[in-house]
C-alpha cells in the first residue's frame, strides 16, 4: 500500500473516533463488501431458509396434503386413460395404488397432526365401611381428643355447609387417639385407591399393564421414595422402558396438569398408551391442631382416586369416547394473594396442615373468568359447552363460580351430586363428574364437556373434550 494510501486511511480512522468512558477513543473500520461477497452472502441466506422450510414439520402439514390430492389426481388419470384404451397393465395399477397407499399412511403416521384421545377412564368406590357420615365425623373428631370444643364446633358448622352429604369416605385412622401421620399409613391410603381405580380402568378398557407407554400418576400432598409411580410399575409389572413421571405439590388442578404432560408425551411417543391417575391422599392432609384456617380442609378432603387411558394414534379413534379439544393452563402465583392462598405450612406446635385463607375464593374467580373469556374467544361463541365439570371443592366455591360465570343450575349439578356423594376429593373430582352425566346418559355425540380445576397457586386449569359417540350407561360405575 502506498504511502498516501496509509495517511488517507489513518486519517479516515482519526476522524471516525470518538473518546469512551476512560477518555480512549475507539472506532468503526467500515469495510464495503464487493460483489461476490455480496452474492455469496444472499446465497448462504436463501440455502439457510430453504433448509429451514424442509426440516420445518409446519411445511409438510401444508405441502403434503397438495401433493397427495395432485399425486392421486394423477394415478386416477393414468389409470383411467389405460382402462379405457384397454392397455391397462395390472402390475402398475396394483404398484401405484400401493404406493399411493403407502405415502397416505406416512403423512398420517409421522406428519399430520395427531389428536389426543381419552379411550375411557374408570374412578374408584372405597368399601362401604369406610363410609363416614357427618354426626360420625364429629363424634370420632371429638373422641380422638386433638380439639378443642371451639374447633369442634367450627368443623360441625363447616360440614352443616359446605355441601358433603352422609356416604362419603374417609380412611378411620386418623381419628385414633395420639394418632400421628406416618409414610406407611400414606403408602397404603395411596395403594388402595390408586391401584382399585387402574384395576376398574384395566377390566373397562380391556388392556394388559404390558401395553402402558407412558404413565403420569399426580398427587398433591404425599411424596414418597420411590415415588408413587414406581409403586403403580412394580405393583402392576409395567414394561421396563415406560416412560413414567410423578407431579406433586400441584393441588387439585394438577389432574389438568397430568393430561397435559401425557398429551406432549404421547407427540412423541406416537401409538402408545397413556395412562394418567389422579388423586390425593386424605391422610396426609389431615390436621389434628386448633388453626380454623387448617381445619377446613379436614372437613372437605374425602377418599377418591381416576385412571385415565389416552392415546393420540388414528387407530384407536374407533374405541375412544372422547376427543381433546383445547387445554388452558394459568398460574396466578406472581401475585401474593394467590401465593399464599392455599398451602401446607405447620402452626405454631409444629403441627402440618393445609392451610386455606379468607382470600382463596376470591383469588381463584379471576383465572376461572379468564379461561371462560379464552375459551369463549377460540370458539367464537360462549355456548362452547355443553355439560361443565367444576373441580367439587366446597357448595361456597361452586355457588361462587355459578354466580361469577351466570351459569345455569343444569350446568353446576355433577358437580353438586359430586360433591355431595363423594366429598372434595382433589383433582380426580372432574372425573367423578364426568362419570355421573355418563352415568346419566347425558353425553351425545358431539356434545363438549369443559373440565375445570383450580389449586395452589393459584393455578387454574380447563380441558374441553368432544364426544365421539353417545356414551350410554356405563357397566361399571361409582354411581351404579
Amino acid at each position: 500500500m502506498a504511502k498516501d494510501e496509509l495517511e488517507q486511511l489513518s486519517a479516515k480512522i482519526t476522524n471516525n473516533s470518538s473518546p469512551n468512558e476512560h477518555g480512549s477513543a475507539h472506532f468503526t473500520v467500515k469495510i464495503r463488501p464487493t460483489l461476490p461477497d455480496f452474492l455469496t452472502s444472499v446465497s448462504l441466506k436463501y440455502v439457510k431458509l430453504g433448509y429451514g422450510y424442509l426440516i420445518c414439520r409446519r411445511f409438510y402439514l401444508l405441502v403434503g396434503p397438495i401433493f397427495l390430492v395432485m399425486f392421486g389426481a394423477q394415478i386416477g388419470n393414468v389409470l383411467c386413460q389405460d382402462l379405457l384404451s384397454s392397455k391397462c397393465d395390472l402390475r402398475d395399477a396394483f404398484f401405484l395404488v400401493a404406493l399411493l397407499i403407502v405415502i397416505v399412511y406416512l403423512y398420517f403416521q409421522y406428519l399430520a397432526p395427531r389428536p389426543t384421545y381419552l379411550l375411557d377412564f374408570a374412578c374408584y368406590s372405597p368399601p362401604d365401611d369406610l363410609k363416614i357420615s357427618k354426626e360420625e365425623f364429629i363424634e370420632l373428631a371429638r373422641k380422638s381428643g386433638n380439639f378443642s370444643e371451639a374447633s369442634i364446633d367450627f368443623q360441625r358448622r363447616v360440614l352443616e355447609k359446605c355441601g358433603i352429604g352422609e356416604e362419603s369416605y374417609m380412611p378411620r385412622i386418623v381419628f385414633q387417639p395420639n394418632y400421628k401421620i406416618t409414610l406407611n399409613d400414606g403408602r397404603e391410603e395411596a395403594a388402595m385407591v390408586i391401584f382399585g381405580a387402574i384395576n376398574e380402568l384395566f377390566a373397562t378398557a380391556k388392556i394388559r399393564p404390558k401395553d402402558i407407554g407412558i404413565l403420569v400418576v399426580n398427587c398433591g400432598v404425599l411424596n414418597t421414595t420411590p415415588s408413587l409411580a414406581s409403586m403403580v410399575i412394580n405393583h402392576f409389572k409395567l414394561r421396563n422402558n415406560v416412560q413414567s413421571f410423578n407431579v406433586g405439590g400441584m393441588g387439585c388442578s394438577a389432574g389438568i396438569i397430568a393430561v397435559d404432560m401425557a398429551k406432549d408425551l404421547l407427540k412423541a411417543y406416537p401409538g402408545a398408551y397413556a395412562l394418567v391417575v389422579s388423586t390425593e391422599v386424605v391422610s396426609f392432609t389431615w390436621y389434628k391442631g386448633n388453626d380454623l384456617d387448617k381445619l377446613l380442609p379436614n372437613c372437605l378432603f374425602r377418599m377418591g382416586a381416576a385412571a385415565m387411558l389416552l392415546s393420540s394414534s388414528w387407530r384407536h379413534r374407533w374405541r375412544a369416547k372422547y376427543e381433546l379439544q383445547q387445554l388452558l393452563r394459568t398460574h396466578h402465583g406472581m401475585l401474593d394473594k394467590s401465593f399464599r392462598s392455599v398451602r401446607v405450612e405447620e402452626d405454631a406446635k409444629g403441627m402440618q396442615g393445609v392451610s386455606v385463607s379468607k382470600d382463596a375464593t376470591e383469588a381463584l374467580l379471576l383465572p376461572v373468568s379468564q379461561h371462560l373469556d379464552l375459551l369463549s374467544n377460540q370458539t367464537k361463541s360462549t355456548a362452547f359447552f355443553e355439560h361443565l365439570c367444576i373441580v367439587a371443592t366446597s357448595k361456597k366455591v361452586l355457588d361462587e363460580m355459578q354466580r361469577k360465570l351466570g351459569l345455569e343450575e343444569d350446568h353446576m349439578k355433577a358437580s353438586r351430586k359430586t360433591l355431595e356423594r363423594f366429598g372434595n376429593t382433589s383433582s380426580s373430582s372432574v372425573w367423578y363428574e364426568l362419570a355421573y352425566l355418563e352415568s346419566n346418559s347425558k353425553i351425545k355425540s358431539g356434545d363438549r364437556i369443559w373440565q375445570i380445576a383450580f389449586g395452589s397457586g393459584i393455578k387454574c386449569n380447563s380441558v374441553v373434550w368432544k364426544a365421539l359417540k353417545n356414551v350410554g350407561k356405563p357397566i361399571r360405575s361409582p354411581w351404579n
